[in-house]
């Protein structure tokens, strides 16, 4: 009987030992030394963008890139709220009112100040405002058109004068500036450039009180646009809302009517942002940015965190850098941001120095599809993209899914195709499509032939097939070499999509050649013979209504060249139509003169719209308060540094054993890997417990033998 006992218990504590081991064959963190963090904590370099600003000015400035650099210098009114970019929280303003989404009353808050001490008022709202529009430049026309300037006044005279202005200069000086748009101009720009909000004849216009922009009171200003439109607080929640310096303006140029300030755009100014700007580099090549040091916010309570004081010192921006650079500098954690193409994905991962301590998706910034369009744009009044069966043909001729095929990483495509001009993001798209019954243009080399012959016979060219065949008009002259024009520097996805293009219109016979331009010769694609014929463009919507900023920009002829329009879409229904689409507050209606619009422009082929990829960043794990908003970028100030401490996962005589997770994000699949880490697991707990019981009743067992 005891042997029998005792060989109970020694199966007992053999099974404990069965018991213990697998419990205890957990994975434990244990701490590598390392710890990750910026080699400078003063200065954070971003080497993201991969072209340099058009302009510093944010009266002309209209660029994606421009976004960071502005909302770290400038203010506006409202903002949006971080990265959410429906709702907006209240900067310059302190608070706003309105009873009918058109007449908007704002009350500026005490204490705001530029960093040379100039106050800001409500003359200073005044003043910005009236700047941006007069200016003519592609922010001002394009984002305030229909709503603070009138836009048959703009096309018949070719001043966009705020409205009312004109009457209020007249009202109080007696000139004729109502019949004469010119005068009412020359002397608008007059008071811009010599303004002094205590001359009394100066003071008198700002408050005549039919008119955009009204001075109620010294912090008072109401803002009055021509149609009610619920979305107006967005709209000036960008950087053409800014509220600039009117002494430094007046110092350095002064305003004139359809004019860019040459000083400004080159060599920057200072708003009422948490930094201000400490050099620029040649050709914009890099843009230095220092903490304001007179920061009116840095003490304030209640302010917004778009508002908040800058954390770091400096921010360095250096723009246009090569791949290589790019590749270089975050790898070896010179930069704190940067930017490659997709497939060069492996590339940055594979050379990062601290790869085997942090995952790809600790560094890599996944900010899903963007409410933007990607198009070659088709120059209507040019030729031979004047020829509606010449667009046609090129629409049919490229290659659309090898074009998809550039964007796939680890298996999943990256980037969507659509029908532009509205993005797929917004959901009127979808309704548009079903409702005209559309799809994206597919690669169909059959009709791209015919509407080629077509094309030649009404043009009077014709092209050789890469077989020796002639197509279009024999007896014409053969069509030249056309150059398409797109942004310098180019990086490899793009090079990528010019090589398919180039080669798809080849196959049909068209030669094409590549020219890269820098954003600022843009600015001067203001007429149709001085817009290029095919343009490798994208064109980000302002603020988020598909509407007003999507279809609108990028078809209304009101809104040529750079402002929106570069396929110079010039088409007298449509024009009809978007003199009240916009503020249609009857959603049935809104969606049916939209897909009336859709119909046409599906048959006029005013772009090609290349497939739209997701956003994304390449961001040091250190880096916190990262927050991006598609419509201004995303906020320095908002940014700090943690110093992270990686951790390897190790076990007691196994590997660890990893599981994978896979997550959506705006249709987009991303894989990562997770590992469990806890230092003792529920289940080594329970495993201890069993143990103890066991030993115990042993121990109790032998005692009473």
């Amino acid at each position: 009987m005891a042997g029998r006992f005792r060989g109970v218990l020694v199966l007992l504590l053999m099974l404990a030992g069965f018991i213990v081991s697998p419990m205890f064959l957990i994975t434990v963190n244990s701490s590598t030394g390392t710890t990750i963090a910026p080699s400078n904590s003063s200065t954070l370099i971003d080497v993201s963008q991969v072209s340099p600003p058009d302009a510093l000015d944010p009266a002309t400035g209209f660029y994606v890139q421009d976004g960071p650099l502005f909302s770290a210098v400038f203010q506006e009114l409202v903002e949006y709220n971080g990265s959410n970019y429906l709702q907006v929280v209240p900067v310059i303003a302190q608070n706003w009112t309105t009873s009918n989404y058109e007449n908007w009353t704002f009350y500026i808050r005490h204490g705001v100040y530029f960093p040379d001490g100039v106050q800001v008022n409500a003359t200073t709202v005044w003043f910005s405002l009236y700047r941006t529009i007069l200016m003519g430049q592609g922010p001002g026309v394009a984002n305030y058109i229909e709503l603070l300037f009138s836009a048959s006044e703009y096309s018949q005279t070719g001043y966009a004068l705020p409205w009312g202005v004109a009457a209020a200069i007249q009202n109080v000086t007696g000139l004729p500036t109502t019949t004469n748009a010119t005068l009412a101009a020359e002397v608008l720009a007059s008071i811009l450039s010599h303004f002094n909000a205590n001359n009394e004849t100066i003071m008198k216009i700002m408050e005549y009180p039919y008119q955009a922009v009204v001075v109620k009171g010294p912090y008072e200003v109401e803002i009055n646009t021509l149609e009610p439109y619920p979305d107006f607080l967005l709209d000036i929640a960008s950087w053409w809302g800014a509220i600039v310096n009117p002494v430094f303006v007046d110092e350095h140029g002064g305003v004139q009517p359809n004019t860019p300030n040459s000083y400004i755009d080159t060599n920057g100014m200072n708003g009422t942002g948490p930094y201000v700007i400490k050099s620029v580099g040649p050709s914009l090549s890099e843009v230095v940015l220092e903490k304001n040091p007179n920061y009116w916010a840095q003490n304030v309570t209640g302010i917004p965190s778009v508002a908040e004081p800058a954390h770091i010192q400096y921010i360095e921006i250096e723009y246009g850098l090569s791949h290589t650079a790019r590749v270089e500098d975050f790898d070896t954690n010179q930069a704190q941001i940067s930017y490659v193409s997709i497939p060069y994905f492996d590339q940055i991962y594979n050379g990062y120095q601290y790869k085997s301590e942090v995952s790809f998706n600790q560094i890599f910034l996944n900010l899903g599809y963007q409410p933007a369009a990607f198009y070659l744009s088709l120059n209507m009044q040019v030729f031979p993209t004047n020829i509606t069966a010449f667009r046609e043909a090129i629409a049919y001729a490229i290659n659309y899914s090898q074009l998809l095929q550039i964007f796939n990483y680890n298996g999943t495509t990256l980037a969507i195709e659509y029908l532009g001009p509205i993005s797929p993001v917004f959901p009127i798209y979808n309704q548009t499509m079903e409702m005209d019954h559309l799809t994206p243009f597919t690669y169909n080399y059959t009709m791209a032939l015919h509407y080629l012959q077509e094309a030649g016979e009404e043009g009077h060219f014709y092209v050789v097939l890469p077989n020796g065949t002639a197509i279009g008009d024999t007896s014409g002259t053969q069509l030249p070499t056309l150059t398409i024009y797109a942004l310098a520097p180019i990086n490899q996805l793009e090079e990528e999509e010019l090589s398919v293009v180039q080669h798809s219109l080849q196959q049909i016979g068209i030669a094409t050649s590549i020219q890269l331009v820098l954003p600022s010769v843009t600015d001067n694609w203001i007429t149709p013979s001085a817009t290029p014929a095919i343009v490798d463009l994208g064109w980000f919507p302002d603020w988020p209504d598909p509407v007003f900023q999507e279809l609108i920009p990028q078809t209304d002829v009101l809104d040529g060249g750079i402002s929106g329009d570069l396929a110079w879409v010039n088409i007298s229904t449509l024009q009809q139509l978007y003199q009240t689409l916009p503020f249609l507050t009857n959603e049935t209606q809104q969606v049916d003169e939209v897909a009336q619009a859709y119909n046409i422009l599906h048959q006029e082929v005013p772009y090609v719209y290349l497939p739209n990829p997701i956003a994304y960043f390449f961001v040091q794990p250190y880096v916190k308060g990262f927050v991006y908003n598609p419509f201004v970028g995303y906020f320095y100030n908002m940014m700090y540094y943690q110093p992270y401490s990686p951790s390897v996962a190790t076990t007691t005589t196994t590997s660890t054993t990893t599981t994978s997770v896979t997550t959506t994000t705006t249709s987009t699949t991303t894989t990562s890997t997770t590992t469990t880490t806890s230092p003792l697991t529920t289940d080594a707990i329970i495993g201890v417990v069993v143990v103890v019981i066991i030993i115990a009743v042993a121990v109790v067992a032998l005692r009473r033998r």
